[in-house]
């Protein structure tokens, strides 16, 4: 039993899985920062200074006006659209990232789908001896 368990974990498929895991964890925290941090701050002054980290729809009257979100939904249920807008954001360039890393990956494999085979030294050199016995 162990014996197939160790035959299945060092399977090329598992470690690729696996590496692809810890990058897409990398990249998350990657792009959420670039969201967060490059983004969402031209958002926000191309709309007239909007925080849409703490834009919210309140559904209870507990909340006051102007509260901090995590404030407010310590107080009540709200709507956190804001926080919605920035996954959103988050996702269509993180989906646009990947769709630009299948299409080169693609161009590539075309590439090399389309290079012509090498012809190996020994069939060369046989092609030579079959000509000059021709002659």
């Amino acid at each position: 039993m162990f014996k197939e368990f160790k035959e299945f974990a060092l399977k090329g498929n598992l470690i690729d899985l696996s590496v692809g895991f810890v990058m897409g964890a990398a990249f998350t925290k990657f792009s959420g920062s670039f969201i967060d941090d490059l983004i969402m701050p031209f958002v926000a002054k191309a709309s007239s200074g909007a925080d849409f980290s703490n834009a919210y729809i309140s559904l209870s009257e507990k909340v006051p006006a102007g509260l901090a979100l995590v404030d407010a939904k310590k107080l009540g249920p709200v709507v956190a659209w804001g926080n919605f807008v920035s996954i959103g954001i988050n996702f269509l360039i993180v989906a646009f990232v990947m769709f630009l890393v299948v299409k080169a990956m693609n161009k590539l494999k075309k590439k090399e789908a389309e290079a012509p085979a090498a012809t190996p030294a020994q069939e060369v050199l046989l092609t030579e001896i079959r000509d000059l016995l021709k002659k």
